[in-house]
């Protein structure tokens, strides 16, 4: 029955003693009958049966019946049981050392044999179609991230959120929504979680109950276990897309205008220091990953991130990643730690995945000294608020620097913001490029050159609205026309409404 993929001296064992009842899932197509209930079962009507006065109505013993969904989630829950012992006798018989090397037809073919033969040792009955959901859960639970894995193959999913065993919300096309996805309890939520952060050399428990950790795909995984989490552990997960998406593909999902991507093809391609601001989830990165695509293939490129998400198709790039500290607090790698090395590293331009903390200091002076044309994201509402949160960045770096002198420093690195954002119907815009200038006396000052106008709603609940520029030439306007960008005046003309 065991391949080469069977521990040596290993055999299923029989789940219980004597002669087993023969189990059945009530509610399947095509399920085995019931075996008959033993002899005691079968107690005389006159030691049971109640006097017909005092039996309940007729309404009372409709109400009292099972429901379909009733059924349904008792059916769920006694499969989940028999794949919960499956599991356990596939890790007893399977040689897991041999699992990575192990074609998936062989494996698979490998793990219904393992199953069948316990399924008989236990005497359960199963139809073909719940035997081959529970054939294709246990090769997730074995080679995969249980419950979540078809998830993680779902290309409409963006986000997977987990609050415990018992609830798993996803995110398609902007809004969240709650699946029927569960885990069998909290013991199995926590040993996913140490599946995938013990393959990326972390650990997660009491003592450090949280960890930031990267999926083979990709994938941004972050988790939270008990006692901090008090109702179950917190996962998230930022799926990572292969396919990435371009500016034509923007421009054709409404992300921004055709006029808006001649524009930031001019100002990254001259390059300009850019900044994208936006909420959690508007779409950062996505654009960071849009624009950086305007770089010329001679350029050499360093990124640097907390979590490497960004996906450069140049030829020339180099890529770092952050690394937090070991269990004994030591061996620590930060974002700023590879920014200063970056600056040894000859390139011609820096990117940094996110700005969040004192990295800002070394992001400045680098798109200050030699390095135009550098990119980063930052959290923020706003052209505005993203300026604050700059100067909040410097002073909470412990820089002693006058107000006057961090504007000026932020005025003559940054060139251009471009602030994306998520709107009420879950789409994705860029809603505003705005330049910055210079300084009139002590403040910043800024130009918005294009905005999304919200024109109104659908019955649907969609947002109407366009792309429309301000009316402002740009200052760099002579830039691009010396790098060979001569945009046409009309691009910034505005569009009256009709």
């Amino acid at each position: 029955m065991f391949s080469k993929y069977k521990k040596p001296g290993a055999n299923p064992q029989k789940t219980s003693s004597g002669a087993p009842k023969l189990a059945t899932i009530d509610g399947g197509a095509g399920t085995a009958p019931s075996a008959p209930d033993p002899a005691p079962a079968s107690i005389p009507m006159a030691k049971t049966a109640k006097p017909a006065a005092r039996q309940a109505p007729a309404t009372s013993k409709v109400a009292a019946q099972a429901t379909p969904e009733d059924k349904e989630r008792k059916r769920r829950n006694r499969l989940m049981e028999i794949k919960v012992e499956l599991h356990k006798q596939l890790l007893d018989n399977l040689n897991l050392s041999a699992l990575d090397s192990a074609p998936e037809k062989e494996l698979r073919a490998e793990i219904q044999s393992i199953a069948s033969e316990v399924l008989s040792e236990m005497n359960v009955v199963l139809n073909r179609d719940e035997r081959q959901t529970l054939n294709a859960e246990l090769f997730d639970e074995v080679t995969g991230l249980g419950p979540l894995e078809p998830l993680l193959k779902d290309d409409d999913v963006n986000d997977i959120l987990v609050n415990g065993p018992h609830q798993v919300f996803v995110e398609r096309n902007g809004k969240l929504q709650l699946t029927d996805v569960t885990f069998k309890d909290e013991r199995h939520l926590l040993r996913i979680i140490d599946k995938i952060v013990s393959a990326v050399g972390r650990r997660v428990d009491e003592s450090n109950p949280h960890v930031d950790a990267r999926l083979s795909d990709g994938s941004r995984f972050n988790a939270m276990v008990p006692p901090i989490a008090v109702d179950g552990s917190l996962v998230s997960i930022r799926k990572f897309k292969n396919d990435k998406l371009g500016i034509d593909d923007l421009v054709g999902f409404g992300a921004f205008s055709e006029e808006m991507a001649a524009y930031l093809q001019a100002a990254v391609s001259c390059r300009l220091n850019v900044i994208v601001s936006g909420g959690t989830g508007s779409g950062k990165t996505t654009s960071l990953n849009a624009l950086s695509s305007f770089i010329d293939n001679s350029e050499r490129i360093l990124t640097i991130e907390d979590t490497a998400e960004l996906q450069l198709q140049q030829v020339h790039v180099g890529r770092m990643e952050s690394r937090p500290a070991n269990v004994e607090g030591k061996g620590a790698v930060s974002q700023r730690d590879c920014l200063k090395n970056a600056l040894r590293m000859r390139p011609d331009r820096i990117i940094v995945g996110e700005t969040r903390g004192e990295e800002v200091i070394d992001m400045l002076q680098a798109m200050n000294t030699g390095h135009d044309g550098s990119m980063t994201t930052i959290h923020a509402n706003s052209a505005r608020d993203a300026v604050s949160r700059l100067e909040n960045m410097v002073a909470m770096a412990g820089m002693e620097m006058p107000i006057k002198a961090i504007r000026s420093q932020i005025a003559s690195a940054v060139n251009l913001m471009v602030q994306v954002s998520r709107l009420q119907d879950g789409s994705r815009r860029m809603v505003s490029i705005t330049e910055i200038t210079g300084m009139e006396g002590d403040v910043i000052s800024m130009q918005e050159v294009f905005r999304y106008e919200r024109l109104g709603l659908t019955p649907e609940g969609k947002i109407i609205g366009r792309f429309n520029a301000t009316g402002v030439r740009s200052h760099y306007s002579e830039r691009f026309r010396q790098w060979g960008y001569d945009l046409p005046p009309s691009i910034f003309e505005p569009v009256a409404a009709e």
